[in-house]
Protein backbone atom coordinates (compact mmCIF):
# COMPACT_ATOMS: atom_id res chain seq x y z
CA UNK A 1 0.00 0.00 0.00
CA UNK A 2 1.46 3.52 -0.24
CA UNK A 3 0.15 6.95 0.28
CA UNK A 4 -2.25 8.44 -1.76
CA UNK A 5 -2.49 12.01 -0.82
CA UNK A 6 1.57 13.02 -1.56
CA UNK A 7 2.74 11.74 2.06
CA UNK A 8 5.68 9.57 3.00
CA UNK A 9 5.46 6.06 1.56
CA UNK A 10 7.66 4.70 3.46
CA UNK A 11 5.80 1.47 5.21
CA UNK A 12 5.29 2.61 9.44
CA UNK A 13 6.32 0.10 12.31
CA UNK A 14 4.53 1.39 15.50
CA UNK A 15 5.28 -0.36 18.77
CA UNK A 16 3.48 0.05 21.79
CA UNK A 17 6.20 -0.71 24.32
CA UNK A 18 5.02 -4.87 25.74
CA UNK A 19 3.11 -4.52 29.03
CA UNK A 20 4.73 -6.53 31.81
CA UNK A 21 2.60 -9.90 32.00
CA UNK A 22 1.90 -9.51 35.87
CA UNK A 23 -1.68 -8.42 35.58
CA UNK A 24 -4.37 -7.15 33.66
CA UNK A 25 -4.40 -3.02 32.41
CA UNK A 26 -5.97 -0.64 34.10
CA UNK A 27 -7.03 2.59 32.88
CA UNK A 28 -3.30 4.27 33.66
CA UNK A 29 -1.31 1.75 31.39
CA UNK A 30 -3.71 2.40 28.27
CA UNK A 31 -4.12 5.96 28.87
CA UNK A 32 -1.05 6.54 28.02
CA UNK A 33 1.19 4.57 24.84
CA UNK A 34 -1.57 1.83 23.58
CA UNK A 35 -4.34 4.48 23.61
CA UNK A 36 -2.12 7.02 21.49
CA UNK A 37 -0.54 4.26 19.44
CA UNK A 38 -3.84 2.61 18.15
CA UNK A 39 -5.09 6.22 16.94
CA UNK A 40 -1.67 6.87 15.43
CA UNK A 41 -2.23 3.36 13.52
CA UNK A 42 -5.82 4.01 12.19
CA UNK A 43 -4.83 7.27 11.17
CA UNK A 44 -2.17 6.28 9.10
CA UNK A 45 -3.92 3.67 7.56
CA UNK A 46 -6.64 6.59 6.55
CA UNK A 47 -4.13 8.48 4.85
CA UNK A 48 -3.14 4.78 2.80
CA UNK A 49 0.11 4.26 4.58
CA UNK A 50 1.30 0.84 5.29
CA UNK A 51 1.76 0.17 9.17
CA UNK A 52 1.96 -2.39 11.47
CA UNK A 53 1.33 -2.14 15.41
CA UNK A 54 2.45 -4.17 17.54
CA UNK A 55 2.99 -5.25 20.84
CA UNK A 56 3.47 -8.38 23.32
CA UNK A 57 3.83 -9.82 26.31
CA UNK A 58 6.65 -9.05 28.27
CA UNK A 59 7.69 -12.49 30.84
CA UNK A 60 10.50 -12.36 31.93
CA UNK A 61 10.37 -9.17 34.25
CA UNK A 62 11.28 -9.97 38.28
CA UNK A 63 8.09 -8.08 38.68
CA UNK A 64 6.22 -11.52 37.48
CA UNK A 65 8.08 -12.72 40.15
CA UNK A 66 7.07 -10.35 42.96
CA UNK A 67 3.61 -10.25 41.89
CA UNK A 68 3.20 -14.05 42.08
CA UNK A 69 4.52 -14.48 45.01
CA UNK A 70 1.90 -12.04 46.15
CA UNK A 71 -0.88 -13.60 44.68
CA UNK A 72 -0.30 -17.15 45.49
CA UNK A 73 0.54 -18.74 42.21
CA UNK A 74 3.97 -19.37 40.02
CA UNK A 75 5.19 -16.83 37.77
CA UNK A 76 4.91 -19.26 34.56
CA UNK A 77 0.97 -19.41 35.63
CA UNK A 78 0.73 -15.55 36.13
CA UNK A 79 2.23 -14.58 32.45
CA UNK A 80 0.14 -17.07 30.75
CA UNK A 81 -2.99 -15.55 32.29
CA UNK A 82 -2.08 -12.43 32.25
CA UNK A 83 -1.22 -12.57 28.63
CA UNK A 84 -4.61 -13.52 27.64
CA UNK A 85 -6.02 -10.98 29.99
CA UNK A 86 -4.21 -8.33 28.30
CA UNK A 87 -5.03 -9.40 24.60
CA UNK A 88 -8.60 -9.14 25.50
CA UNK A 89 -8.46 -5.87 27.51
CA UNK A 90 -6.42 -4.53 24.11
CA UNK A 91 -9.73 -5.69 22.53
CA UNK A 92 -12.48 -4.63 24.59
CA UNK A 93 -10.92 -0.95 24.64
CA UNK A 94 -10.85 -1.66 20.44
CA UNK A 95 -6.56 -1.53 20.42
CA UNK A 96 -5.95 -3.03 16.92
CA UNK A 97 -2.71 -4.48 17.68
CA UNK A 98 -2.11 -6.32 14.53
CA UNK A 99 -0.03 -9.05 16.47
CA UNK A 100 -0.03 -8.95 20.04
CA UNK A 101 2.37 -12.16 20.27
CA UNK A 102 3.27 -14.88 22.44
CA UNK A 103 6.83 -16.03 24.11
CA UNK A 104 6.66 -19.20 21.65
CA UNK A 105 9.96 -20.63 19.95
CA UNK A 106 10.52 -17.97 17.57
CA UNK A 107 10.36 -14.84 20.14
CA UNK A 108 12.90 -16.80 21.97
CA UNK A 109 15.00 -17.80 18.61
CA UNK A 110 14.59 -14.01 17.72
CA UNK A 111 16.02 -12.72 21.08
CA UNK A 112 19.10 -15.19 21.27
CA UNK A 113 19.74 -14.24 17.38
CA UNK A 114 19.63 -10.87 18.48
CA UNK A 115 21.89 -11.40 21.59
CA UNK A 116 24.00 -13.86 20.21
CA UNK A 117 25.24 -11.22 16.92
CA UNK A 118 26.14 -8.23 19.49
CA UNK A 119 28.34 -11.08 21.57
CA UNK A 120 29.94 -12.31 18.10
CA UNK A 121 30.80 -8.88 17.27
CA UNK A 122 31.97 -7.79 20.78
CA UNK A 123 29.89 -5.68 21.95
CA UNK A 124 29.71 -6.56 25.27
CA UNK A 125 32.20 -6.82 28.32
CA UNK A 126 32.44 -9.04 31.38
CA UNK A 127 32.55 -7.36 34.37
CA UNK A 128 32.31 -7.62 38.28
CA UNK A 129 29.49 -5.27 39.61
CA UNK A 130 28.29 -5.37 43.32
CA UNK A 131 24.65 -6.46 43.76
CA UNK A 132 22.30 -6.65 46.45
CA UNK A 133 21.92 -9.99 48.43
CA UNK A 134 19.62 -12.08 50.51
CA UNK A 135 21.58 -13.94 53.19
CA UNK A 136 18.47 -15.75 53.90
CA UNK A 137 17.44 -16.91 50.86
CA UNK A 138 21.22 -17.07 49.09
CA UNK A 139 19.68 -14.84 45.91
CA UNK A 140 20.68 -11.81 44.47
CA UNK A 141 18.17 -9.13 44.05
CA UNK A 142 18.29 -6.75 41.03
CA UNK A 143 15.10 -4.80 39.11
CA UNK A 144 11.93 -5.68 40.68
CA UNK A 145 12.64 -7.63 43.67
CA UNK A 146 14.40 -4.97 45.48
CA UNK A 147 13.56 -1.39 47.02
CA UNK A 148 14.68 1.50 48.33
CA UNK A 149 15.19 5.12 47.57
CA UNK A 150 16.79 6.54 44.36
CA UNK A 151 20.09 7.93 44.76
CA UNK A 152 19.43 11.00 42.27
CA UNK A 153 15.83 12.31 43.30
CA UNK A 154 15.42 10.00 46.65
CA UNK A 155 11.98 9.19 45.62
CA UNK A 156 10.74 5.15 46.52
CA UNK A 157 12.32 3.42 43.62
CA UNK A 158 13.22 -0.11 42.46
CA UNK A 159 16.28 -1.30 41.01
CA UNK A 160 17.56 -0.21 37.54
CA UNK A 161 15.09 2.29 36.87
CA UNK A 162 13.43 5.26 38.77
CA UNK A 163 9.82 5.72 37.25
CA UNK A 164 9.87 9.16 39.00
CA UNK A 165 12.94 11.11 37.75
CA UNK A 166 14.01 8.53 34.92
CA UNK A 167 17.66 8.07 35.96
CA UNK A 168 19.18 4.75 35.71
CA UNK A 169 19.86 3.42 39.06
CA UNK A 170 23.63 1.81 39.40
CA UNK A 171 23.69 -1.65 40.83
CA UNK A 172 24.37 -1.05 44.26
CA UNK A 173 22.86 2.75 43.97
CA UNK A 174 19.53 2.55 45.93
CA UNK A 175 20.02 3.87 49.22
CA UNK A 176 18.53 1.97 52.32
CA UNK A 177 17.54 -1.10 50.08
CA UNK A 178 14.95 -3.91 51.06
CA UNK A 179 13.54 -7.27 49.62
CA UNK A 180 9.97 -6.40 48.22
CA UNK A 181 9.68 -10.31 48.73
CA UNK A 182 10.38 -10.38 52.54
CA UNK A 183 10.73 -6.72 53.59
CA UNK A 184 12.07 -8.24 56.69
CA UNK A 185 15.25 -9.80 54.95
CA UNK A 186 18.30 -8.73 55.91
CA UNK A 187 19.97 -7.05 52.50
CA UNK A 188 23.71 -7.11 52.20
CA UNK A 189 26.16 -6.78 48.96
CA UNK A 190 28.09 -9.14 47.11
CA UNK A 191 30.50 -9.00 43.90
CA UNK A 192 29.71 -11.23 41.06
CA UNK A 193 30.71 -11.24 37.38
CA UNK A 194 27.88 -10.64 34.65
CA UNK A 195 27.96 -9.54 31.16
CA UNK A 196 27.71 -5.65 30.53
CA UNK A 197 27.09 -3.30 27.49
CA UNK A 198 29.00 -0.51 27.67
CA UNK A 199 26.90 2.87 26.72
CA UNK A 200 29.59 5.38 27.48
CA UNK A 201 31.18 4.34 23.79
CA UNK A 202 28.45 5.33 22.07
CA UNK A 203 27.82 8.55 23.63
CA UNK A 204 29.35 10.42 20.24
CA UNK A 205 26.57 8.43 18.25
CA UNK A 206 23.74 9.11 21.18
CA UNK A 207 24.44 12.92 21.39
CA UNK A 208 24.54 13.40 16.98
CA UNK A 209 21.17 11.22 17.53
CA UNK A 210 19.11 12.98 20.11
CA UNK A 211 20.57 16.48 18.98
CA UNK A 212 18.46 15.55 15.12
CA UNK A 213 15.55 15.26 17.17
CA UNK A 214 15.37 17.56 19.86
CA UNK A 215 13.56 20.36 17.73
CA UNK A 216 10.18 18.04 16.96
CA UNK A 217 10.09 15.35 20.40
CA UNK A 218 8.44 16.12 23.17
CA UNK A 219 10.43 18.65 25.78
CA UNK A 220 10.40 16.21 28.43
CA UNK A 221 11.83 13.39 26.88
CA UNK A 222 14.79 15.89 25.16
CA UNK A 223 15.30 17.64 28.82
CA UNK A 224 15.96 13.88 30.26
CA UNK A 225 18.27 13.15 27.55
CA UNK A 226 20.16 15.91 28.26
CA UNK A 227 20.45 15.30 31.91
CA UNK A 228 21.61 11.94 31.19
CA UNK A 229 24.52 12.62 28.35
CA UNK A 230 26.03 15.28 30.37
CA UNK A 231 27.26 12.84 32.78
CA UNK A 232 28.75 9.27 32.17
CA UNK A 233 26.71 6.85 30.79
CA UNK A 234 26.58 3.52 33.10
CA UNK A 235 27.52 -0.05 31.65
CA UNK A 236 23.98 -1.63 31.36
CA UNK A 237 23.63 -5.46 32.50
CA UNK A 238 22.80 -8.22 29.59
CA UNK A 239 23.12 -10.96 32.26
CA UNK A 240 22.19 -11.44 35.80
CA UNK A 241 22.73 -13.88 38.80
CA UNK A 242 18.48 -14.39 39.22
CA UNK A 243 16.91 -17.93 38.28
CA UNK A 244 13.36 -15.90 36.40
CA UNK A 245 14.11 -15.15 32.41
CA UNK A 246 15.58 -16.38 29.51
CA UNK A 247 18.59 -18.48 29.89
CA UNK A 248 21.98 -16.51 29.31
CA UNK A 249 23.82 -17.75 26.22
CA UNK A 250 27.33 -16.52 26.81
CA UNK A 251 29.92 -19.28 28.48
CA UNK A 252 31.61 -16.61 30.63
CA UNK A 253 27.98 -16.33 32.94
CA UNK A 254 26.65 -19.72 33.18
CA UNK A 255 23.78 -20.14 35.27
CA UNK A 256 22.87 -16.77 34.51
CA UNK A 257 19.57 -15.00 32.61
CA UNK A 258 19.42 -12.55 30.31
CA UNK A 259 18.25 -9.01 31.93
CA UNK A 260 14.47 -8.74 31.04
CA UNK A 261 15.05 -5.37 28.99
CA UNK A 262 17.61 -6.61 26.61
CA UNK A 263 14.59 -8.38 25.05
CA UNK A 264 12.91 -5.50 24.15
CA UNK A 265 13.80 -4.46 20.47
CA UNK A 266 14.49 -8.09 19.51
CA UNK A 267 10.83 -8.58 20.91
CA UNK A 268 9.25 -5.81 19.16
CA UNK A 269 10.67 -7.43 16.09
CA UNK A 270 9.36 -10.17 16.38
CA UNK A 271 6.14 -8.61 17.22
CA UNK A 272 6.37 -6.70 14.26
CA UNK A 273 6.81 -10.04 12.16
CA UNK A 274 3.93 -11.55 13.77
CA UNK A 275 1.87 -8.95 12.91
CA UNK A 276 2.46 -9.14 9.62
CA UNK A 277 1.96 -12.90 9.73
CA UNK A 278 -1.21 -12.54 11.35
CA UNK A 279 -2.36 -10.26 8.15
CA UNK A 280 -1.35 -13.34 5.59
CA UNK A 281 2.09 -12.25 5.04
CA UNK A 282 5.41 -14.37 5.22
CA UNK A 283 8.33 -11.95 6.05
CA UNK A 284 11.87 -14.16 5.23
CA UNK A 285 13.30 -13.77 8.60
CA UNK A 286 11.69 -12.53 11.90
CA UNK A 287 13.65 -9.31 12.39
CA UNK A 288 13.07 -8.17 7.99
CA UNK A 289 11.03 -5.97 8.74
CA UNK A 290 13.63 -3.62 10.94
CA UNK A 291 16.31 -4.40 8.25
CA UNK A 292 17.92 -1.12 7.08
CA UNK A 293 17.23 -2.29 3.53
CA UNK A 294 13.13 -1.44 3.73
CA UNK A 295 14.11 1.72 5.30
CA UNK A 296 10.38 1.49 7.55
CA UNK A 297 9.46 4.32 9.75
CA UNK A 298 10.49 3.03 13.19
CA UNK A 299 7.56 4.37 16.10
CA UNK A 300 7.56 3.95 19.94
CA UNK A 301 5.46 4.62 22.08
CA UNK A 302 6.61 4.27 25.53
CA UNK A 303 5.94 5.75 29.26
CA UNK A 304 8.30 8.55 30.31
CA UNK A 305 9.71 6.22 33.14
CA UNK A 306 11.04 3.94 30.70
CA UNK A 307 12.76 6.40 28.36
CA UNK A 308 15.94 5.29 29.94
CA UNK A 309 16.09 2.32 28.22
CA UNK A 310 14.22 2.91 24.95
CA UNK A 311 15.60 6.22 24.45
CA UNK A 312 19.35 5.34 25.15
CA UNK A 313 19.94 1.32 25.80
CA UNK A 314 17.70 0.11 23.01
CA UNK A 315 18.96 3.26 20.50
CA UNK A 316 22.63 1.80 21.10
CA UNK A 317 22.21 -1.70 20.84
CA UNK A 318 20.80 -0.57 17.47
CA UNK A 319 23.81 1.52 16.53
CA UNK A 320 26.07 -1.48 18.03
CA UNK A 321 24.20 -3.93 14.92
CA UNK A 322 26.33 -1.99 12.74
CA UNK A 323 23.57 -0.51 9.72
CA UNK A 324 21.35 -3.72 9.96
CA UNK A 325 18.66 -1.57 11.35
CA UNK A 326 16.65 1.17 10.68
CA UNK A 327 16.70 3.62 13.94
CA UNK A 328 13.76 5.08 15.48
CA UNK A 329 12.25 8.25 14.11
CA UNK A 330 10.02 9.26 16.90
CA UNK A 331 9.92 8.00 20.38
CA UNK A 332 6.38 9.55 21.63
CA UNK A 333 6.45 9.62 24.99
CA UNK A 334 3.63 9.76 28.13
CA UNK A 335 3.25 11.37 31.51
CA UNK A 336 1.20 9.43 34.49
CA UNK A 337 -2.20 8.75 34.09
CA UNK A 338 -3.70 9.34 38.04
CA UNK A 339 -7.27 8.41 39.27
CA UNK A 340 -9.07 11.10 41.67
CA UNK A 341 -5.98 13.02 41.35
CA UNK A 342 -3.75 9.86 43.27
CA UNK A 343 -1.44 7.30 41.57
CA UNK A 344 -2.87 4.00 40.55
CA UNK A 345 -2.30 1.70 43.23
CA UNK A 346 -3.45 -1.90 42.78
CA UNK A 347 -2.18 -3.35 46.04
CA UNK A 348 -4.31 -0.55 47.94
CA UNK A 349 -7.26 -0.87 45.41
CA UNK A 350 -7.14 2.57 43.48
CA UNK A 351 -7.51 1.17 40.26
CA UNK A 352 -9.91 1.51 37.68
CA UNK A 353 -9.91 -1.77 35.20
CA UNK A 354 -9.97 -0.82 31.39
CA UNK A 355 -12.33 -3.90 30.84
CA UNK A 356 -14.32 -2.77 33.77
CA UNK A 357 -14.41 0.39 32.11
CA UNK A 358 -15.46 -0.48 28.79
CA UNK A 359 -18.53 -2.92 30.41
CA UNK A 360 -20.19 0.44 32.01
CA UNK A 361 -19.42 3.09 28.94
CA UNK A 362 -19.40 2.42 25.38
CA UNK A 363 -15.65 2.39 24.17
CA UNK A 364 -16.04 5.20 22.08
CA UNK A 365 -17.24 7.50 25.08
CA UNK A 366 -13.97 5.43 27.31
CA UNK A 367 -11.32 6.41 24.28
CA UNK A 368 -13.11 9.92 23.85
CA UNK A 369 -12.64 10.54 26.98
CA UNK A 370 -8.54 9.09 28.15
CA UNK A 371 -7.94 11.10 23.97
CA UNK A 372 -9.38 14.30 26.03
CA UNK A 373 -7.64 13.72 29.27
CA UNK A 374 -4.25 12.45 27.32
CA UNK A 375 -1.14 12.65 29.38
CA UNK A 376 1.30 14.56 26.82
CA UNK A 377 3.17 16.74 28.64
CA UNK A 378 2.06 16.76 32.41
CA UNK A 379 0.31 13.99 34.80
CA UNK A 380 -3.66 14.20 34.04
CA UNK A 381 -6.71 12.87 35.69
CA UNK A 382 -9.52 10.48 35.43
CA UNK A 383 -12.54 10.43 37.01
CA UNK A 384 -15.71 8.88 36.67
CA UNK A 385 -17.71 12.22 37.77
CA UNK A 386 -15.95 14.13 35.08
CA UNK A 387 -16.25 11.46 32.29
CA UNK A 388 -20.32 11.83 32.91
CA UNK A 389 -20.10 15.30 32.72
CA UNK A 390 -17.43 16.45 30.17
CA UNK A 391 -18.38 13.73 27.31
CA UNK A 392 -22.25 13.88 28.34
CA UNK A 393 -22.25 17.78 28.04
CA UNK A 394 -19.59 18.25 25.13
CA UNK A 395 -19.99 14.86 22.81
CA UNK A 396 -23.07 12.96 23.41
CA UNK A 397 -25.56 15.18 23.66
CA UNK A 398 -24.51 17.59 21.24
CA UNK A 399 -23.59 14.66 18.38
CA UNK A 400 -27.28 13.12 19.19
CA UNK A 401 -28.75 16.91 18.46
CA UNK A 402 -26.94 16.89 15.10
CA UNK A 403 -28.03 13.21 14.29
CA UNK A 404 -31.41 13.62 15.11
CA UNK A 405 -31.66 17.10 13.20
CA UNK A 406 -29.17 15.34 9.87
CA UNK A 407 -32.48 12.75 9.98
CA UNK A 408 -34.83 15.65 10.01
CA UNK A 409 -33.23 17.05 6.93
CA UNK A 410 -32.72 13.81 5.23
CA UNK A 411 -36.53 13.33 5.34
CA UNK A 412 -37.54 16.93 4.12
CA UNK A 413 -34.89 16.74 1.43
CA UNK A 414 -36.49 13.29 0.19
CA UNK A 415 -38.93 12.18 2.17
CA UNK A 416 -36.75 8.93 3.88
CA UNK A 417 -35.04 9.55 7.39
CA UNK A 418 -32.32 7.40 5.94
CA UNK A 419 -31.18 9.89 2.65
CA UNK A 420 -32.70 7.88 0.42
CA UNK A 421 -33.28 10.42 -3.40
CA UNK A 422 -31.78 11.90 -5.57
CA UNK A 423 -28.13 13.03 -4.69
CA UNK A 424 -28.11 16.42 -3.12
CA UNK A 425 -25.75 19.31 -4.71
CA UNK A 426 -23.27 20.53 -2.73
CA UNK A 427 -21.78 24.52 -3.13
CA UNK A 428 -18.36 25.03 -4.33
CA UNK A 429 -16.81 25.89 -0.98
CA UNK A 430 -18.11 23.21 0.49
CA UNK A 431 -14.87 20.84 -0.18
CA UNK A 432 -12.60 23.98 0.58
CA UNK A 433 -14.14 23.83 4.28
CA UNK A 434 -13.61 20.34 4.88
CA UNK A 435 -10.04 20.77 3.53
CA UNK A 436 -9.79 23.41 6.33
CA UNK A 437 -11.28 20.96 8.80
CA UNK A 438 -8.64 17.77 7.85
CA UNK A 439 -5.65 19.76 7.91
CA UNK A 440 -6.34 20.57 11.74
CA UNK A 441 -7.23 17.01 12.31
CA UNK A 442 -4.07 15.76 10.45
CA UNK A 443 -2.06 18.54 12.61
CA UNK A 444 -2.91 16.66 15.52
CA UNK A 445 -2.46 13.18 14.69
CA UNK A 446 1.15 13.33 12.88
CA UNK A 447 3.98 12.68 15.18
CA UNK A 448 5.72 16.50 14.81
CA UNK A 449 2.38 17.67 16.65
CA UNK A 450 0.88 15.04 17.89
CA UNK A 451 -2.14 15.52 20.55
CA UNK A 452 -4.59 13.18 21.30
CA UNK A 453 -6.79 15.82 23.96
CA UNK A 454 -6.28 18.54 21.18
CA UNK A 455 -8.12 15.68 18.65
CA UNK A 456 -10.66 15.44 20.79
CA UNK A 457 -11.18 19.28 21.31
CA UNK A 458 -11.73 18.82 17.30
CA UNK A 459 -14.52 16.47 17.65
CA UNK A 460 -15.99 18.75 20.06
CA UNK A 461 -15.90 21.95 18.36
CA UNK A 462 -17.07 21.08 14.48
CA UNK A 463 -19.62 18.64 16.35
CA UNK A 464 -21.06 22.25 17.81
CA UNK A 465 -20.55 24.14 14.63
CA UNK A 466 -22.50 21.68 12.72
CA UNK A 467 -25.48 21.35 15.19
CA UNK A 468 -25.80 25.13 14.55
CA UNK A 469 -26.00 24.85 11.00
CA UNK A 470 -28.26 21.91 10.83
CA UNK A 471 -30.70 23.66 13.32
CA UNK A 472 -30.69 26.39 11.41
CA UNK A 473 -31.14 25.31 8.18
CA UNK A 474 -34.53 23.24 9.40
CA UNK A 475 -36.06 27.38 8.45
CA UNK A 476 -34.81 27.80 5.09
CA UNK A 477 -37.46 26.95 2.10
CA UNK A 478 -36.81 23.58 -0.07
CA UNK A 479 -34.57 24.24 -2.59
CA UNK A 480 -31.90 26.37 -0.22
CA UNK A 481 -32.37 23.21 1.80
CA UNK A 482 -31.39 20.66 -0.17
CA UNK A 483 -28.11 22.47 -0.56
CA UNK A 484 -27.61 23.57 2.91
CA UNK A 485 -28.54 19.39 3.38
CA UNK A 486 -25.86 18.74 0.91
CA UNK A 487 -23.27 20.46 2.76
CA UNK A 488 -24.40 19.71 6.01
CA UNK A 489 -23.94 15.83 5.38
CA UNK A 490 -20.61 15.98 3.26
CA UNK A 491 -19.09 17.82 6.08
CA UNK A 492 -20.71 15.36 8.74
CA UNK A 493 -18.85 12.47 6.32
CA UNK A 494 -15.64 14.25 6.44
CA UNK A 495 -16.43 14.80 10.70
CA UNK A 496 -17.07 10.94 11.12
CA UNK A 497 -13.90 10.33 9.13
CA UNK A 498 -11.42 12.70 11.29
CA UNK A 499 -12.89 11.25 14.40
CA UNK A 500 -12.44 7.66 13.16
CA UNK A 501 -9.10 6.63 14.34
CA UNK A 502 -10.86 7.97 17.89
CA UNK A 503 -14.41 7.01 17.47
CA UNK A 504 -14.15 3.35 15.91
CA UNK A 505 -17.50 2.03 16.22
CA UNK A 506 -18.98 5.05 15.26
CA UNK A 507 -17.27 5.01 11.90
CA UNK A 508 -17.99 0.93 11.77
CA UNK A 509 -21.46 1.48 12.19
CA UNK A 510 -21.47 4.32 9.37
CA UNK A 511 -19.35 1.92 7.17
CA UNK A 512 -22.06 -0.79 7.75
CA UNK A 513 -24.66 1.23 6.60
CA UNK A 514 -23.31 2.49 3.69
CA UNK A 515 -20.58 2.79 1.26
CA UNK A 516 -18.28 4.60 3.58
CA UNK A 517 -14.12 4.15 3.54
CA UNK A 518 -12.69 6.38 6.37
CA UNK A 519 -10.03 8.51 4.17
CA UNK A 520 -8.50 11.43 5.54
CA UNK A 521 -7.63 13.29 2.16
CA UNK A 522 -9.18 16.47 0.85
CA UNK A 523 -9.56 15.42 -2.45
CA UNK A 524 -12.15 12.60 -1.05
CA UNK A 525 -14.60 15.17 -0.51
CA UNK A 526 -14.10 17.61 -3.36
CA UNK A 527 -17.13 16.07 -5.15
CA UNK A 528 -20.61 18.16 -6.75
CA UNK A 529 -23.24 15.93 -5.28
CA UNK A 530 -23.53 13.65 -2.26
CA UNK A 531 -25.98 11.98 -0.51
CA UNK A 532 -27.56 11.63 2.97
CA UNK A 533 -27.33 8.57 5.34
CA UNK A 534 -28.19 7.57 8.74
CA UNK A 535 -26.04 8.98 11.13
CA UNK A 536 -25.57 6.88 14.35
CA UNK A 537 -26.16 8.52 17.80
CA UNK A 538 -24.26 7.69 21.35
CA UNK A 539 -24.94 6.77 24.27
CA UNK A 540 -23.45 7.38 28.24
CA UNK A 541 -23.76 4.52 29.29
CA UNK A 542 -24.29 0.46 27.71
CA UNK A 543 -25.82 -2.15 29.44
CA UNK A 544 -23.53 -3.78 31.70
CA UNK A 545 -25.38 -7.16 31.12
CA UNK A 546 -25.31 -7.28 27.63
CA UNK A 547 -21.18 -5.79 27.75
CA UNK A 548 -19.87 -7.00 30.68
CA UNK A 549 -16.27 -9.01 30.91
CA UNK A 550 -15.76 -10.63 33.98
CA UNK A 551 -13.65 -8.53 36.76
CA UNK A 552 -9.97 -8.70 36.99
CA UNK A 553 -9.10 -7.39 40.13
CA UNK A 554 -8.20 -11.04 41.46
CA UNK A 555 -5.47 -11.59 38.67
CA UNK A 556 -3.74 -8.64 38.57
CA UNK A 557 -1.27 -6.22 40.96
Amino acid sequence: MTATDGSDGRPVLVIGGPPTTNGDLHIGHVAGPYVAADVYSRYLRATGRDVVYASGGDDSQTYVVTSAARLGTTPPELTVKSWALIKGTFEAMGIAVDGFAPTDDDYRSTVYNYVNRLYELGKFRLRTVRLPYSERTGTFLVEGLIGGDCPTCLADSRGGICETCGHPIDFDGLLDPWSLLDPSDEVTYRETEIMVFPLEEYREQLTAFHAAKASTWRPHLVSLMRELLAKPLPDYPITYPVAWGLPAPFPETPGQTLNAWVEGMPASMYCSTYGQRQRGLQPPSTDDAWRAEHDAELVFFVGFDNLFIWALVHVAELMAHEGRYVLPDTILTNEFYELDNEKFSTSKGHVVWARDLVAEVPRDVARFYLNLTAPEHARTNFSQAVLDKVVGERLVEPWNELATTLAKLAAEVSGDAAGAGAPLPVVPGTPARIAAMISRFRGCFELDSFSLSRAADLVVQHTARLRADAQRALTEEHDALRVRAGDLFLQTRALITCMSPVLVDLAAQVAQNGDFEPRMSADAFDVAHTTAFVVPGLSLRTAAADHAVPPAATTTV
